[in-house]
């Protein structure tokens, strides 16, 4: 992971804040895209999974539309690839209920 500014992952933890999450889990993906061109640059490879109620009522593209926001200072350079989850606190839960939940359980979270 990329130290460019500091640790990668609390800046996007910080930047995500605007929205009140009450639940953020990021994986650091880049290993697995080492040799891609995105790589090369520094910009690194993130797995995203982001509980909160400012989603409620938007889309799918207007939630990533505002996680995307929040972020555009890392966008730049340092994050090159985001895959996103965002759900509402009722949405996540009703998903627990019939465990279907699957945030990448078997991958370690960015530091």
């Amino acid at each position: 992971m990329s130290s460019i500014g500091g640790n990668i992952a609390d800046r996007i933890r910080e930047q995500l804040g605007t929205l009140a999450p009450t639940r953020v889990e990021l994986y650091d993906d880049s290993a697995r895209h080492a040799g891609h061109a995105g790589a090369a640059s520094g910009g690194g490879h993130y797995n995203l999974f982001v509980i909160s109620k400012k989603f409620e009522g938007l889309t799918s593209v207007a939630r990533h539309r505002l996680i995307y926001a929040a972020l555009s200072a890392l966008m730049q350079c340092e994050v090159h690839a985001l895959s996103i989850i965002a759900l509402t606190p009722e949405e996540a839960s009703a998903q627990a209920r019939v465990g279907s939940l699957q945030t990448g359980s078997a991958r370690t979270p960015a530091a």
